[in-house]
Protein backbone atom coordinates (compact mmCIF):
# COMPACT_ATOMS: atom_id res chain seq x y z
CA UNK A 1 0.00 0.00 0.00
CA UNK A 2 1.35 3.53 -1.03
CA UNK A 3 1.69 6.68 1.18
CA UNK A 4 -0.55 8.29 -0.81
CA UNK A 5 -3.55 4.95 -0.30
CA UNK A 6 -2.58 5.13 3.42
CA UNK A 7 -3.56 8.64 3.65
CA UNK A 8 -6.82 8.17 2.34
CA UNK A 9 -7.36 5.19 4.28
CA UNK A 10 -7.07 7.52 7.12
CA UNK A 11 -9.01 10.40 6.26
CA UNK A 12 -11.88 7.78 5.47
CA UNK A 13 -11.95 6.08 8.60
CA UNK A 14 -11.41 9.71 10.65
CA UNK A 15 -14.76 11.05 8.70
CA UNK A 16 -16.33 7.98 10.26
CA UNK A 17 -16.55 9.31 13.66
CA UNK A 18 -16.16 13.21 13.21
CA UNK A 19 -17.29 14.03 16.87
CA UNK A 20 -14.67 11.90 18.25
CA UNK A 21 -11.95 13.09 16.15
CA UNK A 22 -13.06 16.78 16.52
CA UNK A 23 -12.90 16.28 20.26
CA UNK A 24 -9.94 14.74 20.09
CA UNK A 25 -8.39 17.33 17.71
CA UNK A 26 -9.33 20.22 20.36
CA UNK A 27 -8.00 18.81 23.68
CA UNK A 28 -4.25 18.68 21.75
CA UNK A 29 -4.87 22.26 20.35
CA UNK A 30 -5.51 23.62 23.48
CA UNK A 31 -2.90 21.54 25.18
CA UNK A 32 -0.17 22.68 22.67
CA UNK A 33 -1.64 26.56 22.84
CA UNK A 34 -1.63 26.24 26.89
CA UNK A 35 2.55 25.18 26.06
CA UNK A 36 2.96 28.01 23.94
CA UNK A 37 1.19 30.94 26.09
CA UNK A 38 2.71 30.07 29.28
CA UNK A 39 6.27 29.47 28.17
CA UNK A 40 5.51 32.67 26.41
CA UNK A 41 5.31 34.65 29.86
CA UNK A 42 8.82 33.44 30.33
CA UNK A 43 10.08 34.71 27.23
CA UNK A 44 8.48 38.13 26.87
CA UNK A 45 9.72 38.75 30.31
CA UNK A 46 13.05 37.99 29.28
CA UNK A 47 13.15 40.21 26.41
CA UNK A 48 11.43 43.05 28.31
CA UNK A 49 14.55 42.40 30.80
CA UNK A 50 17.47 42.80 28.04
CA UNK A 51 15.73 45.45 26.34
CA UNK A 52 15.69 47.61 29.78
CA UNK A 53 19.15 46.66 30.52
CA UNK A 54 20.51 47.74 26.94
CA UNK A 55 18.48 50.51 26.64
CA UNK A 56 21.31 53.29 26.91
CA UNK A 57 24.03 51.06 27.89
CA UNK A 58 26.91 49.27 25.37
CA UNK A 59 27.59 45.61 25.33
CA UNK A 60 30.19 46.42 24.00
CA UNK A 61 31.28 48.72 27.82
CA UNK A 62 33.56 47.30 30.27
CA UNK A 63 33.77 49.24 33.65
CA UNK A 64 37.91 49.41 35.07
CA UNK A 65 37.28 50.10 38.84
CA UNK A 66 41.08 49.26 39.86
CA UNK A 67 43.31 46.82 40.40
CA UNK A 68 43.52 44.25 43.36
CA UNK A 69 47.31 43.78 44.76
CA UNK A 70 49.27 41.42 46.20
CA UNK A 71 48.38 42.90 49.29
CA UNK A 72 44.45 42.12 48.54
CA UNK A 73 43.55 45.84 48.34
CA UNK A 74 42.37 47.66 45.74
CA UNK A 75 44.75 50.59 43.56
CA UNK A 76 43.54 53.14 41.38
CA UNK A 77 44.24 53.44 37.52
CA UNK A 78 46.72 55.53 36.42
CA UNK A 79 48.62 56.25 32.84
CA UNK A 80 50.06 53.22 33.15
CA UNK A 81 47.22 51.35 32.83
CA UNK A 82 45.22 53.12 30.41
CA UNK A 83 48.11 52.88 28.05
CA UNK A 84 47.95 48.83 29.18
CA UNK A 85 44.36 48.83 28.30
CA UNK A 86 44.68 50.54 24.85
CA UNK A 87 47.34 48.38 23.58
CA UNK A 88 45.13 45.37 24.69
CA UNK A 89 43.80 43.41 21.12
CA UNK A 90 40.31 44.64 19.93
CA UNK A 91 39.80 47.51 22.24
CA UNK A 92 38.11 50.59 20.26
CA UNK A 93 38.49 52.97 23.09
CA UNK A 94 39.59 53.76 26.49
CA UNK A 95 37.81 56.51 28.25
CA UNK A 96 39.25 58.25 31.69
CA UNK A 97 37.31 60.60 34.03
CA UNK A 98 38.97 62.42 37.40
CA UNK A 99 35.98 63.27 39.53
CA UNK A 100 36.07 66.59 41.78
CA UNK A 101 35.17 64.74 45.16
CA UNK A 102 32.94 67.42 46.07
CA UNK A 103 29.51 68.33 45.00
CA UNK A 104 30.02 72.41 44.12
CA UNK A 105 27.63 74.94 43.68
CA UNK A 106 26.74 76.38 40.31
CA UNK A 107 25.41 80.02 40.17
CA UNK A 108 24.04 81.63 37.16
CA UNK A 109 22.77 85.26 38.51
CA UNK A 110 20.24 84.46 40.91
CA UNK A 111 19.72 80.63 39.96
CA UNK A 112 21.44 78.06 41.56
CA UNK A 113 22.39 74.45 40.66
CA UNK A 114 24.08 71.82 42.30
CA UNK A 115 26.18 68.80 39.89
CA UNK A 116 28.91 66.92 40.17
CA UNK A 117 32.26 68.17 38.70
CA UNK A 118 34.61 65.63 35.73
CA UNK A 119 37.54 65.77 33.99
CA UNK A 120 36.98 63.94 31.30
CA UNK A 121 39.41 63.25 28.47
CA UNK A 122 37.25 64.69 25.42
CA UNK A 123 39.07 62.80 22.74
CA UNK A 124 38.28 58.94 24.01
CA UNK A 125 34.83 60.13 24.66
CA UNK A 126 34.15 61.28 21.52
CA UNK A 127 35.24 58.39 19.77
CA UNK A 128 33.21 56.29 22.62
CA UNK A 129 30.18 58.13 21.26
CA UNK A 130 29.77 61.51 23.63
CA UNK A 131 27.58 64.11 21.79
CA UNK A 132 26.61 67.67 21.98
CA UNK A 133 23.14 68.44 21.43
CA UNK A 134 24.14 72.47 21.15
CA UNK A 135 27.27 74.73 21.34
CA UNK A 136 30.77 73.14 21.19
CA UNK A 137 33.56 71.53 23.09
CA UNK A 138 36.32 73.65 25.05
CA UNK A 139 38.83 75.18 23.34
CA UNK A 140 40.51 77.02 26.69
CA UNK A 141 40.63 76.30 30.67
CA UNK A 142 37.75 77.83 31.80
CA UNK A 143 35.43 76.59 29.48
CA UNK A 144 32.70 73.77 30.13
CA UNK A 145 30.30 71.54 29.19
CA UNK A 146 26.88 70.41 31.25
CA UNK A 147 24.32 68.11 31.10
CA UNK A 148 21.16 68.35 29.58
CA UNK A 149 19.32 68.85 32.83
CA UNK A 150 21.35 71.45 33.94
CA UNK A 151 19.38 73.91 33.18
CA UNK A 152 16.51 72.39 34.64
CA UNK A 153 17.97 72.02 38.33
CA UNK A 154 19.49 76.14 38.08
CA UNK A 155 16.62 77.49 40.72
CA UNK A 156 15.42 80.64 41.88
CA UNK A 157 15.59 80.73 45.94
CA UNK A 158 11.91 80.53 47.10
CA UNK A 159 11.09 83.07 49.10
CA UNK A 160 10.39 82.20 52.94
CA UNK A 161 7.58 79.50 54.27
CA UNK A 162 6.98 79.12 50.64
CA UNK A 163 8.12 75.24 49.28
CA UNK A 164 9.63 76.17 45.90
CA UNK A 165 8.69 72.38 44.58
CA UNK A 166 5.19 71.01 43.40
CA UNK A 167 3.95 67.85 44.75
CA UNK A 168 4.99 65.54 41.75
CA UNK A 169 8.69 66.74 42.95
CA UNK A 170 8.96 69.26 39.58
CA UNK A 171 10.54 72.84 40.57
CA UNK A 172 7.69 75.65 40.42
CA UNK A 173 7.71 77.67 37.09
CA UNK A 174 8.29 80.81 38.78
CA UNK A 175 11.20 79.65 40.23
CA UNK A 176 13.00 78.37 37.41
CA UNK A 177 15.57 79.28 35.00
CA UNK A 178 14.05 79.82 31.35
CA UNK A 179 16.68 81.16 29.28
CA UNK A 180 20.31 79.25 27.41
CA UNK A 181 22.82 78.40 29.07
CA UNK A 182 25.00 78.55 26.33
CA UNK A 183 27.19 81.35 26.46
CA UNK A 184 26.52 82.42 30.19
CA UNK A 185 28.76 83.08 32.99
CA UNK A 186 29.05 80.45 36.14
CA UNK A 187 30.55 80.75 39.36
CA UNK A 188 31.29 77.61 40.92
CA UNK A 189 32.15 77.31 44.33
CA UNK A 190 33.44 74.59 46.21
CA UNK A 191 34.68 74.03 49.50
CA UNK A 192 37.28 73.36 52.28
CA UNK A 193 37.32 72.30 55.91
CA UNK A 194 40.82 73.39 57.68
CA UNK A 195 40.72 72.30 61.64
CA UNK A 196 36.87 72.33 61.53
CA UNK A 197 36.24 75.92 59.69
CA UNK A 198 34.51 76.16 56.46
CA UNK A 199 36.28 78.50 53.54
CA UNK A 200 34.97 78.83 50.25
CA UNK A 201 35.95 79.85 46.66
CA UNK A 202 34.33 81.03 43.59
CA UNK A 203 35.70 79.87 39.91
CA UNK A 204 34.24 81.97 36.92
CA UNK A 205 33.43 79.30 34.00
CA UNK A 206 32.06 80.04 30.94
CA UNK A 207 29.33 77.07 29.23
CA UNK A 208 30.29 76.51 25.34
CA UNK A 209 28.55 73.25 25.47
CA UNK A 210 25.52 71.03 26.24
CA UNK A 211 25.76 67.62 26.22
CA UNK A 212 23.41 65.11 24.54
CA UNK A 213 20.51 63.46 26.40
CA UNK A 214 20.79 60.15 27.22
CA UNK A 215 18.49 57.02 25.70
CA UNK A 216 17.20 56.84 29.69
CA UNK A 217 15.53 59.10 31.78
CA UNK A 218 17.34 57.53 34.53
CA UNK A 219 20.45 58.12 33.36
CA UNK A 220 19.66 61.85 33.19
CA UNK A 221 22.01 63.48 35.90
CA UNK A 222 23.16 66.69 36.60
CA UNK A 223 27.03 66.84 35.35
CA UNK A 224 30.01 69.52 34.59
CA UNK A 225 32.78 68.75 32.90
CA UNK A 226 35.61 71.03 33.51
CA UNK A 227 39.18 71.19 32.73
CA UNK A 228 42.47 69.66 34.26
CA UNK A 229 43.99 72.93 34.56
CA UNK A 230 40.90 74.06 36.89
CA UNK A 231 40.85 71.03 38.65
CA UNK A 232 44.65 71.84 39.55
CA UNK A 233 43.05 75.15 40.61
CA UNK A 234 40.67 73.30 43.05
CA UNK A 235 43.26 70.92 44.54
CA UNK A 236 45.39 74.16 45.34
CA UNK A 237 43.11 76.02 46.95
CA UNK A 238 41.80 73.21 49.13
CA UNK A 239 45.38 71.35 49.68
CA UNK A 240 44.07 67.68 48.75
CA UNK A 241 43.96 65.53 45.89
CA UNK A 242 40.41 65.74 43.81
CA UNK A 243 39.26 68.82 46.03
CA UNK A 244 38.31 66.54 48.74
CA UNK A 245 37.64 69.54 51.32
CA UNK A 246 38.81 67.41 54.42
CA UNK A 247 41.78 64.47 53.60
CA UNK A 248 45.27 66.18 53.32
CA UNK A 249 47.17 63.80 51.62
CA UNK A 250 48.67 64.01 48.44
CA UNK A 251 48.46 60.98 45.17
CA UNK A 252 49.83 60.35 41.66
CA UNK A 253 47.14 61.56 39.15
CA UNK A 254 44.58 58.58 38.75
CA UNK A 255 41.29 58.00 37.38
CA UNK A 256 38.21 56.97 38.96
CA UNK A 257 36.02 56.40 36.16
CA UNK A 258 38.15 54.01 33.50
CA UNK A 259 35.76 52.61 30.78
CA UNK A 260 36.53 50.23 28.05
CA UNK A 261 35.13 50.07 24.67
CA UNK A 262 35.24 46.86 22.57
CA UNK A 263 35.78 46.85 18.86
CA UNK A 264 32.37 44.50 18.63
CA UNK A 265 30.31 42.20 21.22
CA UNK A 266 32.01 39.29 20.94
CA UNK A 267 35.56 40.86 21.60
CA UNK A 268 33.95 42.12 25.32
CA UNK A 269 34.75 38.32 26.44
CA UNK A 270 38.52 37.98 25.66
CA UNK A 271 39.60 41.44 26.99
CA UNK A 272 37.89 40.86 30.43
CA UNK A 273 38.83 37.34 30.67
CA UNK A 274 42.86 39.09 30.22
CA UNK A 275 41.91 41.68 32.33
CA UNK A 276 40.94 39.61 35.25
CA UNK A 277 43.41 37.15 34.76
CA UNK A 278 45.57 40.65 36.00
CA UNK A 279 43.72 41.50 38.85
CA UNK A 280 41.62 43.89 37.42
CA UNK A 281 38.17 44.36 38.77
CA UNK A 282 35.69 44.68 36.02
CA UNK A 283 31.72 45.12 34.99
CA UNK A 284 30.27 45.14 32.25
CA UNK A 285 26.43 44.50 30.85
CA UNK A 286 27.81 41.16 29.40
CA UNK A 287 28.15 39.52 32.78
CA UNK A 288 24.69 40.60 33.90
CA UNK A 289 23.38 39.58 31.06
CA UNK A 290 24.85 36.13 31.07
CA UNK A 291 23.07 35.94 34.65
CA UNK A 292 20.03 36.87 33.71
CA UNK A 293 19.81 34.54 30.73
CA UNK A 294 20.80 31.58 33.03
CA UNK A 295 18.06 32.38 35.32
CA UNK A 296 15.35 32.76 32.25
CA UNK A 297 16.50 29.84 31.11
CA UNK A 298 15.59 27.73 33.83
CA UNK A 299 12.55 29.58 34.10
CA UNK A 300 11.43 28.81 30.36
CA UNK A 301 12.66 25.20 30.72
CA UNK A 302 10.54 25.05 33.69
CA UNK A 303 7.45 26.29 31.86
CA UNK A 304 7.84 23.97 28.88
CA UNK A 305 7.73 21.10 31.19
CA UNK A 306 4.34 22.11 32.82
CA UNK A 307 3.12 23.05 29.71
CA UNK A 308 4.45 19.45 28.13
CA UNK A 309 1.65 17.95 31.24
CA UNK A 310 -0.76 19.72 29.48
CA UNK A 311 -0.12 18.12 26.30
CA UNK A 312 0.79 14.84 27.94
CA UNK A 313 -3.25 14.88 29.34
CA UNK A 314 -4.33 15.57 25.83
CA UNK A 315 -2.35 12.53 24.26
CA UNK A 316 -4.42 10.56 27.17
CA UNK A 317 -7.34 11.16 24.55
CA UNK A 318 -5.36 10.14 21.77
CA UNK A 319 -5.02 7.37 23.05
CA UNK A 320 -8.12 6.21 23.75
CA UNK A 321 -9.03 7.65 20.42
CA UNK A 322 -6.93 4.89 18.60
CA UNK A 323 -7.51 2.49 21.08
CA UNK A 324 -11.13 2.74 20.12
CA UNK A 325 -10.41 2.67 16.06
CA UNK A 326 -8.26 -0.19 16.42
CA UNK A 327 -11.10 -2.03 18.07
CA UNK A 328 -14.35 -0.66 15.55
CA UNK A 329 -11.77 -1.14 12.56
CA UNK A 330 -11.30 -4.84 13.79
CA UNK A 331 -12.65 -6.05 10.46
CA UNK A 332 -11.12 -3.92 8.30
CA UNK A 333 -7.62 -4.75 9.70
CA UNK A 334 -8.08 -8.74 9.03
CA UNK A 335 -9.35 -8.05 5.51
CA UNK A 336 -6.37 -5.69 5.17
CA UNK A 337 -3.69 -9.17 6.48
CA UNK A 338 -5.97 -11.62 4.54
CA UNK A 339 -5.13 -9.84 1.18
CA UNK A 340 -1.21 -9.41 2.12
CA UNK A 341 -1.24 -6.48 4.14
CA UNK A 342 2.00 -6.89 6.53
CA UNK A 343 2.28 -5.32 10.09
CA UNK A 344 4.29 -2.80 9.22
CA UNK A 345 2.03 -1.14 6.56
CA UNK A 346 -1.35 -1.67 9.32
CA UNK A 347 1.22 -0.15 11.78
CA UNK A 348 2.09 2.70 10.17
CA UNK A 349 -1.55 3.40 8.67
CA UNK A 350 -2.67 3.72 12.56
CA UNK A 351 0.47 6.08 13.44
CA UNK A 352 -0.41 7.93 10.49
CA UNK A 353 -3.57 8.61 12.14
CA UNK A 354 -2.24 9.72 15.40
CA UNK A 355 0.49 11.46 14.30
CA UNK A 356 -2.43 13.93 11.87
CA UNK A 357 -4.50 14.30 15.12
CA UNK A 358 -1.16 15.61 16.38
CA UNK A 359 -0.20 17.84 13.37
CA UNK A 360 -3.68 19.21 13.26
CA UNK A 361 -3.40 20.14 16.93
CA UNK A 362 -0.01 21.67 16.94
CA UNK A 363 -1.24 24.22 13.97
CA UNK A 364 -4.66 25.03 15.72
CA UNK A 365 -3.32 25.42 18.99
CA UNK A 366 -0.45 27.90 17.77
CA UNK A 367 -2.79 29.78 15.87
CA UNK A 368 -4.71 29.84 19.09
CA UNK A 369 -1.93 31.09 21.11
CA UNK A 370 -0.69 33.91 18.91
CA UNK A 371 -3.72 35.16 19.07
CA UNK A 372 -3.85 34.98 22.81
CA UNK A 373 -0.67 36.35 23.62
CA UNK A 374 -1.68 39.33 21.29
CA UNK A 375 -4.91 39.78 23.57
CA UNK A 376 -2.64 39.38 26.36
CA UNK A 377 -0.03 42.02 25.60
CA UNK A 378 -3.27 44.59 24.79
CA UNK A 379 -5.29 43.99 27.80
CA UNK A 380 -3.03 43.40 30.41
CA UNK A 381 -1.49 46.75 30.61
CA UNK A 382 -5.41 48.21 31.07
CA UNK A 383 -6.41 45.72 33.62
CA UNK A 384 -3.09 46.51 35.50
CA UNK A 385 -3.84 50.45 35.64
CA UNK A 386 -7.55 49.48 36.40
CA UNK A 387 -6.59 47.38 39.54
CA UNK A 388 -3.70 49.08 40.48
CA UNK A 389 -4.28 52.58 39.78
CA UNK A 390 -0.54 52.72 38.45
CA UNK A 391 0.60 53.02 34.89
CA UNK A 392 1.44 50.22 33.30
CA UNK A 393 5.81 49.89 33.20
CA UNK A 394 6.93 51.39 29.83
CA UNK A 395 8.17 48.98 27.48
CA UNK A 396 7.20 45.78 29.65
CA UNK A 397 6.04 42.66 27.55
CA UNK A 398 3.72 40.13 28.84
CA UNK A 399 3.91 37.42 26.50
CA UNK A 400 6.44 36.95 23.29
CA UNK A 401 6.17 33.76 21.17
CA UNK A 402 9.88 33.56 18.96
CA UNK A 403 9.34 30.94 16.35
CA UNK A 404 11.63 28.69 17.86
CA UNK A 405 9.00 28.67 20.51
CA UNK A 406 6.72 27.46 18.17
CA UNK A 407 8.55 25.28 16.39
CA UNK A 408 9.73 23.54 19.66
CA UNK A 409 5.57 23.23 20.84
CA UNK A 410 5.17 22.07 17.87
CA UNK A 411 7.25 19.11 17.40
CA UNK A 412 7.02 18.40 21.48
CA UNK A 413 3.17 17.77 20.60
CA UNK A 414 3.71 15.98 17.23
CA UNK A 415 5.99 13.75 19.21
CA UNK A 416 3.57 13.28 22.30
CA UNK A 417 0.82 12.29 20.00
CA UNK A 418 3.10 9.68 18.00
CA UNK A 419 4.13 7.76 21.13
CA UNK A 420 0.13 7.77 22.63
CA UNK A 421 -0.93 6.70 19.18
CA UNK A 422 2.05 3.54 19.31
CA UNK A 423 0.37 1.49 21.56
CA UNK A 424 -2.70 1.22 19.41
CA UNK A 425 -1.08 0.64 16.61
CA UNK A 426 1.20 -2.60 17.85
CA UNK A 427 -1.76 -3.90 18.98
CA UNK A 428 -3.50 -3.52 15.46
CA UNK A 429 -0.56 -5.52 14.11
CA UNK A 430 -1.81 -8.60 16.55
CA UNK A 431 -5.24 -8.74 15.85
CA UNK A 432 -6.43 -12.81 14.60
CA UNK A 433 -7.61 -12.25 11.12
CA UNK A 434 -10.19 -14.73 11.29
CA UNK A 435 -11.50 -13.48 14.68
CA UNK A 436 -11.20 -9.90 12.59
CA UNK A 437 -13.49 -10.87 10.39
CA UNK A 438 -16.08 -12.60 12.49
CA UNK A 439 -15.97 -9.29 14.94
CA UNK A 440 -14.92 -10.97 17.59
CA UNK A 441 -12.21 -8.79 18.70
Amino acid sequence: MSLKDQFRFVKQNMKKNKRQMFMTIVATAIGCAFLIVLASVGFGLHKAIIKEMLEGRLVTEIDVNGKENEAGSIDQLTDRHIEYFEALENVKVVTRRQNLQQTPSFTIGEFTASAEAFVPHFPSELKAGFKLSEGRLPAKDNEIVVSHTFSKDLSHKAPDGVAPYHKDGTLKNELAFKDGVVGKTVDMEVLKINDGKETKASFPLTIVGVAEKPAKDWLSISNVYISETILQEVEKFTGTPRGNPEKNSAKEKTYDSVKIYAQNAQAVSDIIEKLDADNYITYSIHDEMKQVNKLFMIIKTGLLFIGTIAIIIASIGIYNTMTMAVTERAPDIGIMKAIGAKPKTIKSIFLLESSYIGFLGAVIGSVVAYGISSLVNFSFPLVFEHVFDEAFPEGLLFSYIPWTLTISSMAICFIVTIFSGWRPAQRATKIDVLRAIRREV
